[in-house]
């Protein structure tokens, strides 16, 4: 674990909000030169508190998807080969955001997104619910979501 100071955690928090500041334009607002902006962000990178990929935040309503639904899925039958056939499978499936293995009531917690409420029916009947050792799925449809910025 690498220990953060103040500076350390505005220049994590200046990245998650804008990653594409240069060095430059961070060191500025951190009171910093652009080369000791650099030095912190090669010695966070190489602790592992971000990975060298820039990602792009997509706007899900923008290309369609207004509903988003979290599920929680109950395997009927449990051990590896459920799990890995699962997870596999799940995969598969392009309106899965995201697959969570999960201990508690349910096994697994997918994020799942579509256009409507009747696509996300389909994707669930089609898709989801034929999926291999699925027993039990709870739907929670997302009203309204707010990002927050984090333990920093």
């Amino acid at each position: 674990m690498i220990e953060l100071d103040e500076i350390d955690r505005r220049l994590v928090r200046a990245l998650c909000a804008d990653a594409t500041q240069s060095a430059g334009a961070l060191g500025r607002e951190l009171g910093l030169s652009q080369p000791a902006t650099w030095r912190r962000i090669r010695r966070l990178r190489e602790a592992g508190v971000f990975g060298p990929r820039r990602r792009v935040d997509l706007d899900l309503e923008a290309l369609g998807f207004g509903v988003m639904v979290f599920l929680g899925v109950k395997l009927a039958t449990k051990g590896r080969v459920s799990l890995d056939d699962f997870e596999r499978a799940v995969r598969a499936i392009p309106e899965v955001q995201t697959v969570q293995h999960v201990l508690g009531l349910f096994d697994y917690r997918l994020r799942v997104v579509a256009q409507d409420l009747p696509d996300f029916e389909r994707i669930l009947r089609r898709r989801i619910m034929t999926l291999p050792g699925v027993g039990n799925v709870e739907a929670n449809v997302v009203l309204s979501e707010e990002r927050l910025p984090g333990p920093l």
